[in-house]
This record gives C-alpha cells, sequence and structure tokens, in this order.
C-alpha cells in the first residue's frame, strides 16, 4: 500500500494526517508480524528519529478506536498490534512469541453453530477470536 492509500485510509476514520501515522501504518504493514509499538518505532526511527514509543502507543490507541487495527495480546501479557480486520484467529509460538494468522472457515462455522445453539445467558456475542497456543516446528 502507498503513502496515498494510507493517508486515504486514515482520513477516511476522521484521524487527521500526520506524516507519523502514515509511516507508524506502514510500519505494521512492512513488519508483517504482529509487531508490538516498540517494534514498530524500531522500524520507523531511521525516518523519525525523535518519535518516542508513547507516541507510537497513542497513534496505535487511535487505529483501534478507529478500526484501523486490532489488538493481540499474546500470553506473555505483550500487547501485539494486526492490520487485517476480517475474522480470523491466531496461532500463537509459546516459546519464540511469535504469532501466524490462521483462517479456517469450517472452524468459524462449528464454532457458530455451536454458540447458537448452546448460547451464554445474559450475553450477546458479537465476535470469537481463538488464539491458539503452542510451538512451532
Amino acid at each position: 500500500m502507498d503513502t496515498a492509500e494510507l493517508a486515504k485510509k486514515i482520513s477516511s476514520k476522521g484521524l487527521r494526517v500526520t506524516p507519523q501515522r502514515v509511516a507508524i501504518l506502514a510500519g505494521i504493514l512492512d513488519l508483517k508480524n504482529h509487531p508490538t509499538a516498540e517494534n514498530i518505532q524500531e522500524h520507523i526511527k531511521e525516518q523519525f528519529p525523535n518519535i518516542s514509543v508513547a507516541t507510537v502507543y497513542k497513534t496505535l490507541e487511535s487505529f483501534v478506536e478507529n478500526d484501523l487495527l486490532k489488538k493481540v495480546k499474546t500470553e506473555s501479557g505483550i500487547m501485539r498490534y494486526d492490520p487485517i480486520l476480517s475474522n480470523h484467529h491466531h496461532l500463537y509460538c509459546k516459546k519464540t512469541d511469535r504469532i501466524e494468522d490462521y483462517e479456517d472457515e469450517q472452524l468459524d462455522d462449528l464454532i457458530r453453530a455451536y454458540f447458537a445453539k448452546k448460547g451464554i445467558k445474559r450475553f450477546k456475542i458479537e465476535d470469537i477470536k481463538l488464539q491458539i497456543t503452542g510451538t512451532f516446528k
């Protein structure tokens, strides 16, 4: 995605387009590995040497609030960011802290059917995401 497309994506959510915001969003897409705020800061440091982790966190939070990103929390409590907004699950390697996307329509259908039949009293399900923990071989 080029800079103009990223800027358009940011402005479509009513956010002011700044070079830092464009760089942060580009960084997430470049890294392709559910990066942390620190990973993103390190990635864009050459372009923006004075950008703080606090600025990156604040920008990421505004992107999450405006449906540009999703948060993914690892078992070790580290917050990571995901640019893929469509329904999918994650494979989490507890040994390396690596996260990979996992899509399986049959699994999604099975989960939806289960909760349609079973339900949870006094609770409306809006989204279901699985994080499958293990180790990559």
